[in-house]
């Protein structure tokens, strides 16, 4: 059976794969035949006949692996792979979804705490003076609420960490997901304003999907607090542009913590860059050293299952995009 590796081979960082990550997923089975093809040249005599593909996935392999049955991606966000052929197909498609929300929870908590603590506005400034203004803008957060919109791995690591800052916890999600004991409340999306609206940091942990393009609008900013931070480390796209600009404009909302931008790179002298009450970060919160070994160890499983016959782990439901 014909597995392709499409990444580089001898790095570190989760852009590439280290030899003995190789050498795991090789050690899986006997019956495997790993060929390691980091580019698209180097996949391009393999495609006929591979059945599984791990790591980077395009339209163009899709269309020349004919026997492809399984595909393996090393991010969490699938949208930009949902071309309609594939979502048609029969080839089963899994994602790192559950396991990124360690360090996708870490930066969100991170953009927060600097918006609240007034932390991006005096590293901008550099000036003293803004002591008084900083103190009279801060507010503790025992007692206040985290709204929680998507409680997949990610949403659940977020709320994990409210506990030690002694926050309420509210959560929608469209699944039937279970409640976490540390989340007071958890409705399905269509209370999406009602959590808005009782909120005093929203942290944005859906996927980019159909349902959720836009979501934050200029109508949802109206619904929310005028003290209250969104925060965003998934899909820029989920944030209306327009909306988020006449928000923060208006002081529909207290400011905006962003890993993800509605375009990415975010051009040099967009608005957003110099409004005082946002943070940026350059799409850098997937950055973890366990993040490929959390992906090998899920892949080699999967694997294993595959081989079996059992059900796979983090399998996307691709017409619903997650």
């Amino acid at each position: 059976m014909k597995v392709l590796l499409s990444m580089a081979v001898g790095v570190s960082s989760w852009e590439g794969i280290s030899d003995a990550a190789v050498a795991r997923i090789r050690g899986v089975s006997e019956d495997l035949e790993v060929i390691v093809a980091p580019t698209d040249q180097e996949m391009e005599p393999h495609l006929a006949d591979a059945e599984i593909i791990l790591g980077r996935f395009s339209k163009n392999f899709f269309d020349k692996a004919k026997k492809l049955k399984l595909v393996s991606v090393e991010g969490a966000g699938v949208d930009n792979l949902m071309f309609p052929e594939f979502v048609k197909s029969n080839i089963t498609l899994v994602s790192a979804k559950g396991t990124v929300g360690t360090h996708l929870a870490d930066h969100s908590w991170a953009l927060f705490l600097a918006l609240l603590r007034g932390i991006g506005k005096s590293v901008r400034a550099r000036n003293w003076d803004l002591r008084r203004q900083i103190r009279e803008e801060s507010w503790e957060l025992g007692g206040k609420t985290l709204g929680v919109v998507g409680l997949g791995g990610t949403g659940v690591e977020v709320a994990k960490r409210a506990q030690g800052f002694d926050m309420r916890v509210i959560a929608v999600d469209p699944e039937d997901v279970r409640k976490p004991p540390f989340v007071a409340e958890l409705w399905k999306t269509d209370r999406f304003y009602d959590l808005l609206a009782q909120s005093d940091v929203v942290m944005n942990c859906t996927p980019l999907t159909k349902a959720t393009r836009g979501m934050y609008n200029l109508e949802a900013f109206r619904h929310m607090r005028r003290h209250a931070f969104l925060i965003n480390v998934t899909r820029g796209p989920i944030v209306d542009e327009a909306g988020l600009l006449e928000a923060l404009r208006l002081k529909l909302i207290a400011g905006a913590g962003l890993d993800v931008t509605p375009t990415e790179p975010l051009p040099q002298g967009h608005p957003l860059w110099d409004m005082p009450n946002v943070i940026i970060t350059p799409h850098a919160s997937g950055g973890s050293p366990l993040r490929l070994d959390r992906w090998v160890d899920v892949t080699c499983e999967n694997l294993r299952r595959y081989l079996d016959g059992r059900p796979l782990l983090g399998v996307i439901d691709k017409e619903k995009g997650y």
